[in-house]
């Protein structure tokens, strides 16, 4: 596998960086490597030129926007229905984004990570065929200092 600019360096530090969390992984061997790589790369990029103190909102249109410049397909609020006994609920969940229809990602600009971020995302996978996820927190200075956590969906 041919990897991308920067991510040898980045794959130095990731082992510590992503700690471990619900079904959250960061082993060698893991679903869409490439494309979690380029969406960490970018996000780190966009923060370095933002700055920290924004809204949610904004980390986040960037952050598609750097992506979709990079190449990659990248959707904004993704709706996600569930179902129950039949039961379809309709927009259940608004994803923040999903990129190449690989990889779920959902950005906050918060203190620090809480259960309920892990949850969410848990539920983003149960309900979807997305294998893996990505928790971006913009608050944290610089971005990779705990600010990225990589979930991996072991039900699929």
């Amino acid at each position: 596998m041919r990897l991308l600019p920067g991510v040898k360096a980045l794959s130095r530090w990731m082992g510590d960086v992503m700690g471990r969390h619900w079904g959250e992984d960061w082993g060698e061997d893991y679903p869409h490597r490439d494309v979690t790589e380029a969406i960490i790369l970018a996000a780190i990029r966009v923060q370095k030129a933002l700055g920290p103190g924004l809204l949610e909102d904004a980390y986040k249109v960037c952050l598609a926007h750097a992506l979709r410049l990079d190449g990659h397909k990248a959707l904004r609020e993704v709706h996600l229905d569930i179902t129950y006994e039949g039961l379809c609920v309709p927009d259940s969940y608004i994803m923040d984004i999903v990129v190449d229809d690989k990889v779920v990602v959902e950005a906050k600009a918060i203190e620090k990570f809480s259960d309920v971020n892990f949850a969410q995302l848990n539920s983003y996978l149960h309900f979807s065929s997305f294998e893996v996820s990505l928790l971006l927190n913009f608050h944290n200075w610089p971005l990779k200092d705990g600010g990225i956590k990589r979930i991996i969906n072991t039900r699929v």
